[in-house]
């Protein structure tokens, strides 16, 4: 097995400042962006329909029958496992009247039925069935078949497009699933998702998991056990990843941070990894000599995991304890250690000032563990809670918008570390067609 490779610092950081074109200061990007009717108007015409976005899980497709539905910025898709084995995507759209064929997710279906005049097609979306033919003069099946979309499956994610022209999936990932190639995706399976409304625009979600520049200030108690300053990082043409590591102390807290303090900073804000005895204010464990506590914790990740039915024997004390944050344009971000996997998506809702926190998550099991659906949930934000890292995200989430209206704030201002931010912007850019970034 080997190891998470991590590109060179400075070739990163020389390819995001390149990209960016910050050589000449800091990146400003309208305000605009975040509040405009207008932009969020061509976001809806040139980027949604054009580019492919994690819409489920293979686990809620699995089985012929098998359906989910995906929707973004007024537009609905439907995925469906057909009765021979095939994925495939339609827009969910009766070819009588336009009324929605299928809503939510579901299994079992045996045919694809409107439920307005019960037109139906088969799972492949061939018409099948017209009640009262003859009023409708010469019809042919052929000609109405379902309005096609594509989905294709990269490791346990299912994506979408409506662009029937657009890249294969593994082009337009770029150099991503090579990059995880040591992750073995094939044994993760989706448990749980939730859908959250958000005071915010949907940018505004997906750029709170773009960044380590908000570590020192909203997640202070994580600098014991998170090298905020020297996590490397990498852009692709649309995507960029965060190779952050975890067990060691930020480099903000000097030289000689005590052992204690890493512990600490682990147990209480991802002490869940090793299991629930570990509680805060416990002592830290004695490091054996020739060993690390870095070492300690992937320990024990590994006991804990073994409990809950995942072998990572296989995978390095790098790999279950660097987090790798990769962020798919255009809404997505993929947070991925040995022992961790999830999903974090920013869509968008009626207004500018609205959106959808979407998320799945994922257990690592035997690659030939039978799939079983996952629960889905629609969680209110008041009720909403992920954890001690991610509830403190999800409280800014609730303050930039109004910020953002202020009126004499014409521009957000973006550094260097911020580059992934900055490359979101740069591809709004290139599919809108808005050159201000």
């Amino acid at each position: 097995m080997s190891t998470i490779e991590v590109p060179d610092e400075d070739a990163i950081l020389g390819t995001a400042i390149t990209a960016a074109g910050l050589a000449e200061g800091p990146v400003k990007v309208p305000v605009s962006r975040y509040t405009s009717p207008e932009f969020a108007r061509l976001e809806a015409e040139r980027v949604w329909p054009r580019t492919w976005q994690i819409a489920c899980s293979l686990d809620h497709v699995a089985e012929p029958g098998d359906f989910f539905e995906y929707r973004i910025a007024g537009y609905s898709i439907l995925v469906v496992r057909g009765d021979d084995g095939e994925l495939r995507a339609f827009q969910n759209a009766c070819r009588h009247r336009g009324n929605l064929i299928c809503q939510g997710s579901g299994q079992g279906l045996e045919e694809l039925r409107c439920g307005y005049h019960r037109w139906a097609w088969d799972l492949q979306g061939r018409l099948r069935e017209v009640p009262s033919r003859k009023g409708f003069a010469p019809l042919r099946n052929e000609d109405f078949p379902l309005l096609p979309a594509r989905a294709e499956a990269w490791g346990p994610f299912v994506y979408v497009t409506l662009d029937m022209g657009a890249p294969p999936l593994h082009e337009y990932l770029e150099g991503i699933p090579d990059d995880l190639a040591w992750a073995r995706l094939d044994e993760l399976r989706c448990i749980a998702t939730t859908v959250t409304p958000v005071p915010a625009n949907w940018k505004v979600v997906v750029e709170g998991f773009s960044e380590t520049y908000h570590i020192q200030g909203l997640h202070r108690e994580m600098l014991g056990c998170m090298d905020d300053v020297e996590s490397a990082q990498r852009l692709w043409d649309h995507h960029g990843v965060s190779y952050q590591p975890y067990g060691v102390p930020s480099p903000r807290l000097g030289r000689n941070v005590p052992d204690q303090d890493v512990w600490d900073s682990f147990v209480l804000t991802q002490g869940g990894r090793m299991g629930p005895e570990h509680e805060s204010g416990s002592p830290v464990p004695e490091v054996p000599e020739g060993s690390t506590l870095f070492h300690e914790i992937a320990e024990r990740i590994r006991a804990h995991q073994a409990t809950q039915g995942a072998d990572l024997s296989g995978f390095t004390d790098e790999q279950l304890l660097h987090l790798s944050q990769y962020n798919l344009f255009p809404n997505s971000t993929l947070l991925i250690s040995a022992d961790v996997c999830t999903i974090l998506a920013g869509r968008p809702g009626p207004t500018p000032d609205q959106s959808e926190l979407f998320t799945m998550h994922f257990h690592r099991g035997p690659a030939d563990r039978p799939r079983s659906r996952p629960f889905d949930a629609q969680v209110p934000l008041e009720h909403a809670s992920f954890g001690f890292v991610l509830d403190a995200d999800f409280r800014v989430l609730q303050t930039m918008q109004v910020g953002l209206h202020a009126p004499g704030l014409t521009h957000v201002v973006l550094s260097r570390e911020e580059c992934r931010v900055i490359n979101l912007h740069r591809n709004l850019s290139r599919y809108t067609g808005d050159t201000a970034v």
